[in-house]
């Protein structure tokens, strides 16, 4: 048995100053005790800084030069290591739209794979398409483009031996209502993005079973005071999560101080869309099958010199921009990162939150939101240099 003892820690839906965290030898997390109850045993010194559950990442396609696109095993435990160094602890791998049979490989190779990974966890599967529209493609491929069909997502669902947990549609396309439906049904979260629906056709699959908004205000229909669209949805239906990424680039800050006021914490999912160029130099990538140029802290098509096309951003980043932004506290910040995914994505009950009996997977963060150190199982992976 061991302790951590700190400055503050983030606990469910309360912070504790001081005081001492239980590590059983089974890398779970125990007890939460105050300061007037040192423990004896072996103590974690970590009393000038802050102790928050580790962060998860729903929506991440690469890192590291690699993309989970490629479909390669290795890569993918690469990404895995890689994100201990953001802080992140719980992960889903996120698909650009690609042809049936590459989605379903990629699903098998996840799923025979998943417990070779040494890194952060492979909380489940994210597939960003292919029922998306043309004319928010974003840095999608549009010629994989089709109506959302369940029988296909059954079959990749089966490749994935039930670890597919996410997927993103456009509510404007035939049969997006039905599909919705039958695959909340079956226990998919259905994203809505990538589309120029109208309210109405976003509410209807909200209506349907949808629940969350992709990279909200990026590739969807705008607001508009008499046309609500995709953003006016997002922000409108009630219950619902919007995700946002915050890297100062994809969203203006206080575009997203706006989302955050009208959502509240609770529903408000930070993800980082970040691809390969994530933690490399500059320079020219891939992905999926498009060529990008990642130049001062941008990625975007090289083809175009707006396109955005995902982003190299850390989570660990977002959530101490949202702080120095000053548009939230710490501990919203890190519930935007920890309790709202993992209530978003129906991780809830193994991740997200410190809790006696889970999963002793923690960061370290000093008062400025540095990230110091990531704990995987009670055990220290990555340290800050």
């Amino acid at each position: 048995m061991k302790y951590v003892q700190a400055a503050k820690f983030f606990l469910p839906n309360t912070t504790k100053n001081g005081g001492y965290l239980e590590i059983t030898d089974a890398g779970k997390f125990g007890r939460y005790l105050p300061e007037s109850e040192q423990p004896v045993g072996e103590i974690l010194d970590y009393s000038h800084s802050w102790i928050a559950p580790g962060l998860i990442d729903t929506h991440i396609h690469g890192l590291l030069g690699h993309d989970v696109m490629d479909n390669n095993a290795e890569g993918l435990n690469i990404i895995s290591e890689g994100l201990l160094q953001c802080g992140v602890t719980s992960w889903m791998p996120t698909t650009v739209t690609g042809s049936e049979l590459q989605l379903q490989n990629i699903c098998q190779t996840i799923a025979q794979n998943i417990i070779k990974f040494t890194g952060a966890k492979v909380a489940g599967i994210n597939l960003e398409g292919p029922f998306l529209t043309s004319e928010h493609k974003g840095a999608q491929n549009s010629k994989y483009f089709k109506d959302p069909d369940f029988h296909l997502l059954q079959k990749w669902q089966q490749a994935a031996q039930g670890l597919l947990k996410q997927i993103t549609i456009a509510p404007e396309r035939k049969n997006a209502v039905e599909f919705t439906m039958a695959a909340r049904q079956s226990g998919v979260t259905v994203c809505l993005g990538h589309s120029s629906a109208t309210f109405e056709q976003a509410q209807a699959c909200v209506q349907a079973g949808a629940t969350t908004f992709t990279h909200t205000y990026n590739a969807m229909s705008p607001l508009n005071h008499r046309a609500l669209g995709m953003v006016g949805a997002a922000m409108s239906l009630e219950g619902i999560n919007a995700e946002l990424i915050c890297d100062g680039y994809h969203v203006h800050p206080n575009a997203a101080q706006i989302l955050i006021k009208i959502k509240n914490p609770e529903h408000v999912v930070l993800v980082t869309d970040c691809m390969s160029a994530g933690l490399m130099p500059a320079g020219e990538y891939m992905l999926g099958e498009l060529p990008v140029i990642m130049k001062n802290g941008a990625v975007r098509l090289k083809d175009s010199t707006h396109n955005l096309a995902g982003s190299v951003l850390q989570l660990n980043i977002a959530v101490k921009n949202l702080v120095d932004w000053n548009i939230a506290t710490p501990k919203q910040a890190i519930q935007m990162a920890t309790a709202t995914p993992a209530k978003s994505s129906g991780l809830m009950n193994w991740a997200g939150a410190i809790f006696p009996g889970r999963a002793a997977d923690f960061i370290v963060l000093d008062t400025q939101m540095n990230l110091q150190a990531t704990y995987l199982d009670g055990v220290q992976r990555y340290q800050a240099q």
